[in-house]
């Protein structure tokens, strides 16, 4: 296995095309770095995009330079012996900007699609309604107001019919094509005659379409016949309409019929008939989080959620990568949110294999996961990866800057300041829950309703209602203490949680018990045993395995609700010192004892001596830099409260009521000091857009989903006039020199910190 000895990543996109990364090589190579470890470089759903909405992982994109590119990257890499870690996306694509091929596929022809097993799409959801369809909540406000306003727009295009909404293109169904060419028939027929040879073709694809096998046809023959009719009656149509002029006036006049008159609601009825029919239903973006039916990254409606444990998928998207494996240009491979997957245990055995038929060799290839860790959390034994991306070993080093001495004195700064402190751990479980009864809470209602139907199968757990599952398993997400388990992984022969993962699910059980007494302890009981794989005496090999599916898809939702509640909600609203608000850190710990530090660094020296040492990541809260210099605050406790409290009173006057409340809010304030203490100098707009995501992130007084445009314009305002040297010139005259003295010290932290890096065992 080669093994790096030190990455640095780019993250290639306009600004850093594959050329540009060519011609930094050299330098790199001058720094000490052996292999570059770039961003996803794979074709995207987006333009100008970060890489990891993924569309087709076979093809490289253009955006950044394409294959061509590529290929002098690669010899720019060859020439001085330089090794390439590339980043892999295997748990979502992105589904966005009509890119998607195989996504468009799907809403075409639904579970039929050869496509449909690509995405993880529940054609039977709890929503009735929803039955054989994809939920596409895409629409700016509710369904019937956007219908009737005329923005949603049949058209012809390329021998086909597509809908528009704005840059959003939807292909309509084949087989409901009918409904189109045949509105208005009758006349066309009165002013052409019966037997006028492009009437009778017009009849004939009439006919055709409307015999199209149905998307819910799931026998193999006939699917593959419906693919080619399909194929054959589009060209047919083309060629029709190329070659018959009066047969093209006669659709387009259909299709700007259907079309409507905004005005009259009723004009609208026979396009709303014709979207019915289709394989999606286009809803307003509010719906998602309630009745979305095909799991996505997080909540991000644009990622969709691929089935990377089906073989064919597993094969399809990783062609390109085993290719430039067995050429020698890729040597190493970082894998994005593996928690995601429904196997991952079983998806590193496959990678690892792939690579290995790829150079027709055995021995293991390097391979780190993205993986965050808890405190005192390992990775599974079962995973073939020389271990994490490192923010684990982020937050152990982090904390040795931290002056644990001091924790107590700045425990009571920050609840001075906030005057209302509740417990973290309360902090942690109130951002779950927030999550599971908002934007996931489509995710609990499937788990829900799953679990309901598995209760169902005996008479020991019929009497369970459906409210009271529900409760549990949200009591028991909240209460998690890791991200996931991994109960049942690889599939192929799922075993019983092992002592590590029974002890996890025992104290989410425990906790989630405590947290709602009312409810009755039977109920949790039972569902430990299903999360557990306690199989009762009664249940068959296919009761058996129902359960076992609900484990998995339980723990593919336990990491993103943690993600959203815990990074991106509680590391925005518990500022006692922010720097220690970090991806995979605790920062209710204040800091790392030494000899915390070395024990740690032992263990990592025996599990894992080849993992990633990261200080900054793409995906860290603060760069490393940042962090430093807001760790010397807790050697200076008493200075930092005295000087907080004389920056409340210089800029009291620019705080704006809203609600009755002046706006900032201590706790946001105090994070805007620590903002300012980190990252100055700031620009005035930077600092502003900074402030917008972390307040709304927060999702205190604002938030993403429900915006509010008063409590907006406040912290924009404050963020300006604190800034301005003309409103504020004594608070800038005190800030400027003390923040200086801390930068010192603080760069002082960061060698000390880039040292450590360099010299503890891992790959910086």
């Amino acid at each position: 296995m080669r093994v790096p000895l030190a990455t640095y990543r780019l993250q290639l996109a306009r600004h850093l095309t594959l050329d540009d990364a060519t011609a930094l090589l050299p330098y790199l190579q001058a720094l000490g770095v052996s292999d570059c470890y770039t961003s996803p470089f794979f074709e995207t759903s987006s333009q100008d995009s970060h890489g990891y909405d993924v569309n087709d992982h076979n093809a490289i994109r253009g955006e950044i330079g394409g294959e061509s590119a590529f290929r002098r990257f690669a010899e720019g890499l060859r020439r001085l012996d330089m090794g390439l870690l590339i980043d892999l996306v295997p748990n979502h694509m992105g589904i966005a900007g009509n890119r998607n091929a195989r996504w468009l596929e799907v809403l075409e022809s639904g579970a039929a699609s050869p496509s449909a097993i690509y995405f993880d799409i529940d054609w039977a959801p709890v929503k009735v309604e929803l039955k054989d369809k994809v939920l596409l909540p895409i629409l700016g406000d509710h369904y019937g107001t956007v219908l009737d306003s005329g923005q949603l727009t049949l058209t012809l295009a390329d021998g086909g019919f597509c809908v528009r909404y704005y840059e959003t293109v939807l292909p309509i169904a084949p087989r409901t094509w009918s409904r189109i060419l045949g509105l208005g028939l009758a006349d066309l027929q009165a002013r052409l005659g019966a037997e006028h040879p492009d009437l009778l073709e017009l009849k004939s694809l009439i006919s055709w379409f409307t015999t199209i096998p149905p998307r819910s046809e799931a026998d193999a023959e006939l699917a593959g016949a419906r693919r080619r009719e399909v194929t054959l009656g589009r060209k047919r149509l083309a060629a029709l309409l190329d070659q018959a002029p009066v047969i093209r006036e006669f659709v387009e006049a259909n299709v700007r019929a259907l079309n409507g008159t905004p005005g009259d609601p009723r004009s609208f009825d026979a396009l709303d008939a014709l979207l019915d029919e289709q394989a999606y239903r286009v809803a307003f973006w509010r719906v998602a989080g309630e009745e979305i039916n095909y799991r996505r990254f997080f909540d991000i409606n644009e990622l969709a959620a691929i089935r990377m444990e089906v073989p064919e998928v597993f094969a399809e998207t990783h062609r390109l990568v085993f290719r430039l494996v067995s050429e020698g240009v890729v040597t190493g491979l970082r894998v994005d949110h593996p928690d995601g997957l429904y196997a991952p245990a079983e998806y590193f055995q496959r990678l690892q294999r792939g690579c290995a038929r790829a150079l027709g060799r055995d021995d293991d290839f390097y391979v780190v996961a993205e993986k965050i860790l808890a405190p005192g959390e390992h990775l599974p034994e079962g995973w073939p990866t020389a271990g994490t991306t490192g923010y684990e070993f982020l937050n152990l080093v982090n904390g040795v800057f931290v002056d644990r001495a001091q924790a107590r004195a700045l425990e009571q700064v920050y609840a001075r300041m906030i005057k209302v402190r509740p417990p973290f751990s309360d902090v942690v479980y109130e951002c779950k829950r927030l999550i599971m009864e908002t934007s996931m809470a489509a995710e609990l209602n499937m788990l829900s309703h799953r679990l309901n139907r598995i209760s169902e199968k005996h008479r020991s757990s019929r009497d369970f209602t459906l409210a009271s599952l529900t409760t549990a398993l949200r009591e028991i997400i909240a209460a998690f203490p890791v991200y996931r388990t991994y109960v049942g992984d690889p599939p192929l022969s799922p075993a019983p949680p092992d002592d590590r993962d029974r002890e996890y699910i025992a104290r989410a059980v425990a906790h989630a018990k405590r947290r709602t007494p009312t409810l009755n302890a039977s109920v949790y009981d039972w569902v430990h045993d299903v999360l557990t794989l306690c199989f009762p005496d009664w249940a068959s090999d296919q009761d058996c395995a129902e359960r076992v599916d609900f484990v998995r898809s339980f723990q593919q939702i336990t990491g993103p609700v943690t993600a959203k509640g815990y990074e991106d909600t509680v590391l925005y609203r518990f500022n006692r010192l922010v720097s220690l608000n970090e991806v995979g850190g605790d920062p209710s710990r204040f800091g790392t004892a030494l000899g915390e530090f070395h024990a740690e660094n032992v263990e990592r020296r025996r599990r894992s001596p080849h993992a990633l040492s990261a200080t900054a990541t793409h995906d860290t809260k603060r760069g490393e830099d940042v962090r430093t210099r807001i760790n010397v605050l807790s050697e200076i406790p008493a200075e930092w409260r005295a000087r907080v409290a004389a920056w409340q009173r210089l800029n009291r006057k620019h705080r704006t009521a809203v609600d009755g409340q002046p706006t900032p809010g201590a706790n946001t304030e105090y994070l805007v000091y620590q903002t300012l203490v980190g990252a100055w100098p700031i620009d005035v707009e930077r600092f502003r857009a900074y402030l917008a995501k972390a307040v709304r992130e927060a999702k205190v007084h604002t938030s993403w989903i429900n915006p509010n445009a008063r409590y907006d314009e406040a912290i924009a305002k404050f963020a300006e006039a604190i800034l301005d040297p003309g409103r504020s010139a004594a608070f800038l005259d005190d800030f400027v020199p003390f923040q200086a003295r801390v930068a010192h010290f603080g760069a002082l932290s960061s060698l000390g910190q880039t040292l450590i890096k360099l010299t503890a065992p891992g790959v910086p």
